[in-house]
């Protein structure tokens, strides 16, 4: 996938995450059809990191229930880089085991936060465009 549209209230209300979440990283899924998203999906970060996150299972599951029910899939796996740019780290890189999905990464580092996707397969990072639409 080398584009995805998140409508600009679940961009909004990532970013608010992200900040809130803040000084430790935030994680979750975005879910919708073709290259469009629909859903957003918040998890809790069981590590409590501010370097990383794992997403908390049980949530993980209800989600998935949620999409197959709603006949939507999961296009989109997000967390904050509450210290760092949006760009993947080596942790992330190493990490990135779902296949076909954009991984989007939040950064509250700067005074404006930075929202940026990427298509990450065996290593290699290519940024993936978004479209927030307003």
């Amino acid at each position: 996938m080398l584009k995805l549209t998140i409508p600009a209230d679940i961009a909004d209300e990532i970013i608010v995450q992200a900040k809130q979440g803040a000084p430790l990283e935030i994680c979750g899924i975005l879910a919708g059809k073709s290259d469009h998203i629909e859903k957003l999906y918040k998890m809790t970060n069981t590590d409590k990191s501010n370097e990383h996150y794992t997403m908390e299972p049980q949530e993980q599951f209800a989600a998935i229930k949620n999409m197959r029910s709603a006949n939507t899939k999961m296009l989109a796996i997000y967390h904050s880089h509450p210290e760092t740019p949006a760009r993947p780290s080596e942790e992330d890189i190493r990490l990135a085991l779902t296949p076909d999905v954009v991984y989007i990464i939040i950064s509250v580092a700067e005074p404006t936060p930075a929202i940026k996707g990427f298509n990450i397969e065996d290593n290699k990072v290519t940024e993936v465009h978004l479209t927030i639409e307003r």
